[in-house]
């Protein structure tokens, strides 16, 4: 099989387990993550997550909204800065955290103990050259796009009737 082609199988497989989560746990897999990384730090701002994440911030807003109406997620103002807000677990959210079985990460870890430590270590350098490539890759295209947009705007804005 290409590289490409186990990529699209990865991707296949996460979305499936994905869906058979959202039946079996009560969250999807990106929700999961997100409940494991706030898990992980215990307190963080949303725009924190979303670096964290490598995402825009409006990215993670519905994802945040679904799992506040679930209550697995509470925000909190900020002490230090009041126009901020944190997340944290709620308890029904720290107990969805401890659980793994059914999930996609318990898939990773059950393939990270059956792999030698240094074929892990390189697929972990190979998804992440990959993942910057990606990145690398997506950036001039928004900004070609904003172009196009604002370009856009002053040829109407020149073609407008006058009054």
């Amino acid at each position: 099989m290409s590289f490409l082609q186990l990529l699209w199988a990865v991707t296949h497989g996460m979305e499936s387990i994905s869906k058979r989560m959202r039946r079996t746990v009560g969250v999807t897999g990106p929700q999961r993550l997100v409940i494991r990384l706030i898990g992980r730090g215990g307190r963080v701002a949303p725009g924190e997550l979303a670096e964290i994440l490598h995402v825009h911030p409006s990215s993670l807003t519905g994802v945040l909204r679904r799992l506040e109406r679930a209550g697995l997620v509470r925000r909190t103002p900020d002490p230090g800065d009041g126009r901020r807000v944190i997340l944290a677990l709620t308890s029904r959210g720290q107990m969805l955290n401890d659980q793994d079985r059914g999930t996609v990460e318990s898939a990773v870890k059950r393939m990270l103990r059956r792999a030698p430590a240094a074929h892990a270590a390189a697929t972990r350098e190979v998804l992440s050259a990959f993942a910057s490539e990606l990145a690398a890759d997506t950036r001039p295209a928004v900004t070609t796009k904003r172009r196009t947009r604002s370009r856009a705007r002053r040829v109407t804005a020149r073609r407008a009737p006058r009054a």
